[in-house]
């Protein structure tokens, strides 16, 4: 007898990924870059916001107000015991008036010391508040035909340019030159011209001098370094700038003045 021959059957193939597992696959990678991508924007935004309070100086300024609003006890005045004549000989202690002999003498609290020290510290803590507020205080309100007058001139100016950069006009309100201090950019120029990405912009005036900026691509706005331009340059409400793009990431920016109006 032949002893059987064993059949050789070749390997089973690997099994055929169907559409619908290719499609759970990718879906699946991603949702895992979103994921990533939502987390490093969310790290960003909160350095931004770190950031933010660093320049106001917020903590510093709720410090200072709660400090100033917790009374404190004064500081005691040492008293200087009266020394009294005794005669030769005399050895007993001298008793005092209404107290018993062998209690510590009690300090005498005033109520003008105590105010007095208070008021010093309510005066501190409001000196502090105005400081960081001055800027609201002095605000400048621009009428109606100042406002008008400066952003006719700074389209003038914007048609007169003829360099061939993009440009655009803004006018200024109180949020731009007072309290925050934010300047949103016009949407359409943002997107045709700007970076995709937060980067450091520079501010070049008429003489010359340069101001960095941040630019937040997803706000499309100037936030860190719009405040010092501002202040430095002294804008107010009613205020029209025009600003050019002459690089990558430089604005040649035009100032007219709303006071202009009245220097006709």
């Amino acid at each position: 007898g032949l002893l059987p021959i064993p059949s050789i059957l070749p390997p089973s193939p690997p099994p055929v990924q169907t559409t619908r597992e290719r499609q759970r696959k990718s879906r699946r990678r991603e949702e895992m870059a979103g994921a990533i991508a939502y987390e490093e924007q969310r790290r960003r935004q909160v350095e931004e916001n770190k950031r933010k309070l660093e320049e106001l100086k917020l903590h510093h300024l709720s410090a200072a107000v709660r400090e100033a609003a917790t009374p404190k006890p004064s500081p005691t005045k040492s008293l200087k015991r009266k020394r009294v004549p005794r005669e030769a000989g005399e050895d007993t202690p001298i008793r005092r008036s209404g107290r018993v002999a062998s209690l510590p003498e009690q300090p005498k609290y005033r109520f003008e010391d105590v105010f007095h020290v208070l008021e010093k510290k309510i005066r501190r803590g409001r000196r502090t508040t105005t400081s960081t507020r001055s800027d609201l205080i002095n605000r400048v309100y621009a009428t109606d035909k100042a406002r008008e007058y400066a952003t006719t001139m700074a389209e003038e100016l914007q048609a007169k340019l003829g360099s061939g950069y993009p440009s655009f006009v803004k006018p200024m309100t109180q949020s731009h030159v007072t309290g925050g201090f934010w300047l949103g950019l016009p949407l359409p120029f943002c997107r045709k011209h700007l970076p995709k990405r937060d980067e450091r912009l520079t501010l070049k005036d008429e003489q010359g001098v340069e101001s960095e900026t941040l630019y937040l691509a997803l706000k499309n706005g100037l936030s860190a370094g719009w405040r010092g331009f501002a202040i430095q340059h002294n804008l107010v409400d009613g205020d029209c700038l025009v600003f050019e793009l002459i690089n990558r990431t430089t604005f040649k920016v035009y100032i007219i003045r709303q006071s202009s109006y009245y220097e006709r």
